[in-house]
This record gives structure tokens, C-alpha cells and sequence, in this order.
């Protein structure tokens, strides 16, 4: 499907990225809606089911990307649990197409994948719909990302991408870092030819690639940038910036591997590959997660799913999609607060280390790879004081008069996550307390925050 680079979604001046957003579309007749993030994934996994159904449930019988069950013939071979994954496309393509037909095979049951984006996956594991999550990020220490368990399974290089036409062949951390803040906007000035730089991105302000290289290169992975052209995920990015020779986008070597519509551009002067992620060479890479709900009546089976993961039977499938399984890179470990210190620096052209401004992903990021780091210890600490200011809040809550019922008046540029966020309260309960059917709130409107 082809993907006109006129579709724009602007924020609103001095809004943060989870503010509402305008989608603008360029049909016959014209129109404007405004909307809520979430609201915009939600009409994203509209547009594009009719578009990935019928490819998909052509090529494999577990595959699905519009919440369609699979084949009956599947089923009825399965003797276990029908477990749901939804995420990212990029933790379907390197870790659950193939690993879920092994889990198959192997006599557990049927696993259902709906590949779209990371954050349509994590709501649905918080919201009960899945089972399992794929995401190519840490949690973001939101309430929400905190009751859930992100469990790291596999490395990925994040890559930069281009059209093959495009004679670039190199970019340094720093000229990424300008490119992302709009100060340069010319191949000319990275050695190509003298034309703008079309920089891609995903829409989704969490998006698990996207977040996972402005941590690296900013310190936070919500940083605003520069990007005009932004895309529903990291496929439809591609498909975009193979139609475009001066295009340029993020994706991950997984993704993007054998395919000859697009090619990789080497970072510091070193190429993308598993050996290069294996020896940290090459500077930007990630781990892959896959997250689960400790309360999910289904927890033993996404255990043993995650134990499965580990199998010398799902390493081998891991490394044919072009990935480092997980527990093969002790030596990522090791050196992750080093390669984050220096990749920081020479991206901000600067001796500091990146900011901790999110305690809870800062910590979630940093335990997985070197939990006893002096910075693991100093998130660790920054996550605690929070926690203990939620719970003194919590117990101010609690203590108030009971009988009245707690509202809050919807003011420009909230959005229903958010306020759930400021709230102290779950966005699932916020929309069943107020009877919504999703995430679209209105200027002026009067939110109950409580049951009663």
C-alpha cells in the first residue's frame, strides 16, 4: 500500500507529545478532525486492517493483523492455551512470526499474532485483549508501563534507512542528532547530493524504535523532533522511503535485511550487522521485549512461553532473523552505561551523561542490562522517592471525604491517558467510570474520577 507523504500530524505549540493532534488527509472533499493519540491509533488500526488482513492471513495460518482468529485447521492441532500477542511489527518480524510456528510444533498451544505498533500492543496486554506484548523499548515509567513486566529477549541494531539511489554512506551520532532537531536539512552537508533531507518517523509518540533512539541520542525517548513525514509504523515507513531517493527513516536490520528497495547507512563508519551488534562496534542498538501482566489468568502460560524463549530451539530461530538472542550478549551487558555514556556525549557534543528524567524507565532500562550499575542504583533511587511521593499521595487521597465524587474538567490540550496519568487513576477505569467507548474526550467536559 502506497502511503502519500502529505499525511501530517501536528501538534499543537508547546504541547507535549501526547497532546491532542490534528490528522490531516488529502480526500476529494477535504476535512480536519482533531483528536486524541490514542484515538489516532485507534482509527490507524482501522485504515490499515482492510489493507493487512488478506496478505496476511494468506501467508500464514497464525498471522493476523485486524484481530482475526487463524485457521480452524491450526486450531485443531493445538493442544494448549491460544495465547494473543500484539506489537510492534518490528518484534514480529525478528522474534514472533517464526518462534511462534516452533512454540506450535513443539505440542503448546496456538498463538495469534496482531502485528501494528508498540503502543497498541502494551494497551492491550494492560487492557486484558492480549496476552503478550512485543516492544523494542524499556518501559517509560508511566503507571501504566509499571504493572507490567518487560522482559528483554533478543538485541536489534536500530539502523538508519534510505533509498538505494541516495549515495550517502555514512553518518556519525552527531549529524543524526542535528538531522532529528531540524538543524541540518541537506544531504549536501552529510556528504550527498544538494537536496532536502525527507526524514520519516512514526506517529505514535511511545513507539518502541523511534523511543529507544532519542533515549540514546537525547537522553529522553519522548523528545520532539523534526520529522514532516510520519507514519502509522515502521512498514509503512518503509514502503515510504523506498518510493523516495532523498527519504530517510528508522527501522531496525531485521526489518529491513535482503530487502533491495532499501538500504542501510553506516553509523561512525560501521555497518550494521550481528557481528557488529555482538562485539558493540556498532553504536546504535537495542533490546527487544516482549511484556506480560503478572495478573493475567493466563501468567503460567506466558512464562513458559518466555522460558521457550530461551531454548537453543528458538536461539537459532532468533539469529536466522538477523538478531542476538538475549542471553548471547553478556558483553552488551557489561558495556550498556558505557555505550549509552559515550553514544550521549558524542551526540551532544558534550562531556555529560544523559538526564534521568524519567525515574521508571530509566531504571526498567538500566536493570535489564546492568542492574547493579552505579546509574541503575541512582534510577533505582529516583524511582523509589516517586513511588513514595504516588503513596503519600495515595493515602491524601484515601483520607479524603468519602460521598462526594472526584471530577476533573477536560482543559486544551489533555488527553485521556494523561489525565488518568495526573490523576493517579487507570485510564481502563477512567473510560468505564465515565461510559466511554474510547479515548476521544471533549473540551469542557466534566470526567468522574471515581465510581461512586
Amino acid at each position: 500500500m502506497k502511503y502519500p507523504a502529505n499525511i501530517h500530524f501536528v501538534r499543537r505549540p508547546g504541547s507535549r507529545a501526547a497532546a491532542l493532534t490534528t490528522f490531516r488527509h488529502p480526500f476529494p472533499s477535504g476535512f480536519s478532525v482533531i483528536m486524541s493519540v490514542r484515538a489516532v491509533r485507534l482509527l490507524s488500526a482501522l485504515l490499515l486492517g482492510a489493507c493487512l488482513v488478506a496478505p496476511a492471513a494468506a501467508k500464514t495460518t497464525h498471522h493476523t493483523a485486524a484481530h482475526k482468529t487463524t485457521s480452524s485447521k491450526s486450531s485443531k492441532s493445538s493442544k494448549g492455551a491460544t495465547l494473543v500477542w500484539r506489537g510492534d511489527v518490528t518484534t514480529a518480524r525478528a522474534v514472533m512470526d517464526d518462534v511462534a510456528k516452533e512454540w506450535q510444533k513443539t505440542g503448546h498451544g496456538r498463538i495469534e499474532l496482531q502485528p501494528f505498533n508498540t503502543a497498541s500492543g502494551i494497551d492491550a496486554v494492560a487492557g486484558g485483549t492480549a496476552d503478550l506484548a512485543g516492544s523494542a523499548r524499556a518501559s517509560d515509567g508511566s503507571p501504566e508501563d509499571a504493572r507490567l513486566t518487560f522482559t528483554p529477549v533478543a538485541w536489534d541494531a536500530l539502523v538508519m534507512i534510505t533509498n538505494p539511489a541516495n549515495p550517502v554512506r555514512n553518518l556519525t551520532v552527531r549529524q543524526l542528532h542535528e538531522i532529528y532537531f531540524g538543524r541540518i536539512t541537506n544531504w549536501k552537508d552529510v556528504g550527498g547530493k544538494d537536496a532536502p533531507i525527507d526524514l520519516y518517523a512514526v506517529v505514535s509518540p511511545n513507539d518502541g524504535v523511534e523511543y529507544s533512539l532519542r533515549t540514546l541520542l537525547y537522553g529522553r525517548g519522548d523528545q520532539q523532533i523534526s520529522a514532516p513525514r510520519l507514519y502509522l509504523n515502521t512498514k509503512a515507513l518503509e514502503e515510504g522511503i523506498a518510493l523516495n531517493p532523498n527519504g530517510l527513516g528508522l527501522s531496525t536490520l531485521a526489518n529491513v535485511q535482503g530487502n533491495p528497495k532499501l538500504r542501510t547507512i553506516p553509523v561512525d563508519g560501521v555497518a550494521p550487522s550481528v557481528a557488529n551488534i555482538a562485539d558493540g562496534s556498532y553504536p546504535l542498538y537495542t533490546p527487544l521485549y516482549v511484556v506480560t501482566n503478572p495478573n493475567s489468568p493466563k501468567s503460567a502460560e506466558t512464562k513458559a512461553f518466555l522460558d521457550f524463549l530461551q531454548t537453543d530451539q528458538a536461539k537459532r530461530v532468533l539469529r536466522n532473523h538477523s538478531v542476538l538472542p538475549y542471553q548471547d550478549g553478556n558483553a552488551l551487558v557489561a558495556m550498556e552505561e558505557a555505550r549509552r555514556n559515550k553514544v550521549y556525549a558524542e551526540a551532544t557534543a558534550s562531556s555529560a551523561k544523559p538526564p534521568l528524567a524519567a525515574p521508571g524507565a530509566s531504571y526498567a532500562a538500566a536493570a535489564a542490562v546492568a542492574p547493579t550499575s552505579e546509574r541503575t542504583l541512582a534510577a533505582r533511587s529516583a524511582l523509589e522517592q516517586r513511588n513514595a511521593e504516588a503513596a503519600k499521595a495515595e493515602s491524601a487521597k484515601a483520607a479524603a471525604p468519602t460521598g462526594a465524587s472526584r471530577t476533573y474538567t477536560v482543559t486544551k490540550g489533555d488527553t485521556l491517558s494523561g489525565i488518568a496519568q495526573k490523576q493517579g487513576v487507570n485510564a481502563a477505569d477512567l473510560r468505564r467510570w465515565n461510559h466511554l467507548k474510547n479515548d476521544n474526550i471533549k473540551l469542557g467536559q466534566v470526567l468522574q474520577l471515581s465510581d461512586n
